[in-house]
């Protein structure tokens, strides 16, 4: 339905005339015709009005279906680094509808998840803002140092803190109720991985080598790291460096490899490797992954020149390859450059 006419329906529902309807909102009556004959729009400002004066959202206004509103919430959390009050209660409420919906639960469980993340990433950045001028300010006092643990993703160093306990049973059930999903054996990995639980993890990935869709590179770079688990670091580079000769032009291999090494502290190599991993990327538009990996080494060294000029490479990726021009993505990466530029 035209915006117009919406208008008009909801005027007649609240048993408005066009008179009153133009004095509520601030504009002559002669105006309110025009926008219920189609003549002329309203001005975007008077929308939160005419929305808040007809009792409805400004979704409902433009009479969107559940699929746009759905798209138009998911391409503002992209854009927006954090959304007002009333915006957020506004998505809750349609999302929390959608979820009743089984045409739409799964898209809508999808979207609440992201809402609340989004929530809470703007929230844990002010948080870390706060706690690391708080330490600044004494450090000595062991007061917000949990505080960038939690929002920032400082290491932990009591076990019973930072194990994957919770995350490997949730996985692990996971991977029990659906077997044949391949995507849910890595996750398991990965948390079994980080926890040095090298034999549960040598399990898991037997069942994932028997799956008909199992991708044979990537389980030989889980072998490797399950014996790094077992601090067998002389037969996890056998691994890789097979790896490396066999598939020296497959660029996921390459990926995989520089990743490695970057856990390993050895940064040259990993950098050469990310840098060919990014050239040899088949897919258009490429990710960022090879970039971030290079910059983060950069900045680990204290190479902060170095760092922010790759940022400049993923700015341009983002938009020139991915189109962007106001997403969170972008702001990112903008900001990122910045920070690091002041740290030269």
């Amino acid at each position: 339905m035209e915006l117009g006419k919406k208008i008009k329906q909801l005027r007649f529902k609240a048993s408005l005339t066009q008179e009153q309807l133009a004095e509520s909102v601030g504009v002559s009556a002669q105006a309110v015709s025009k926008w219920e004959n189609s003549i002329a729009m309203p001005d975007i400002t008077l929308l939160p009005k005419l929305a808040e004066l007809f009792g409805v959202t400004i979704d409902e206004l433009f009479d969107l279906s559940a699929e746009q509103r759905l798209n138009r919430i998911e391409n503002r959390l992209d854009r927006e680094d954090e959304l007002p009050q009333d915006v957020f209660r506004e998505y809750e409420d349609f999302l929390k509808a959608q979820r009743a919906d089984e045409s739409s639960k799964k898209r809508a469980t999808s979207l609440s998840a992201y809402l609340y993340w989004h929530r809470m990433n703007a929230a844990a950045q002010k948080a870390a803002r706060f706690a690391r001028e708080s330490v600044r300010l004494d450090p000595g006092e062991k007061d917000c140092q949990w505080i960038l643990q939690k929002a920032a993703g400082h290491a932990a160093w009591d076990w019973n803190v930072s194990n994957h306990s919770r995350a490997v049973a949730f996985w692990r059930e996971i991977v029990e109720a659906n077997p044949e999903i391949r995507l849910s054996y890595y996750y398991l990995l990965d948390n079994l991985i980080a926890d040095h639980r090298a034999d549960e993890a040598e399990i898991c990935l037997e069942r994932l080598s028997g799956l008909p869709d199992t991708r044979p590179v990537i389980n030989e770079v889980y072998r490797a790291y399950i014996a790094l688990a077992r601090f067998d670091e002389k037969s996890a580079d056998a691994i890789m460096e097979r790896l490396e000769r066999e598939h020296a032009e497959d660029f996921a291999c390459l990926f995989e490899a520089a990743q490695y090494y970057a856990r390993k502290c050895d940064y040259d190599r990993a950098v050469a490797l990310y840098e060919r991993s990014f050239e040899a990327e088949t897919r258009r538009p490429r990710f960022t992954d090879e970039l971030m990996g290079i910059a983060d080494i950069w900045e680990a060294r204290g190479e902060y020149k170095k760092a922010a000029e790759t940022y400049d490479r993923i700015i341009d990726l983002l938009e020139n390859e991915w189109g962007m021009t106001e997403e969170v993505e972008l702001k990112d990466a903008q900001r990122e450059k910045a920070r690091l530029l002041e740290k030269c």
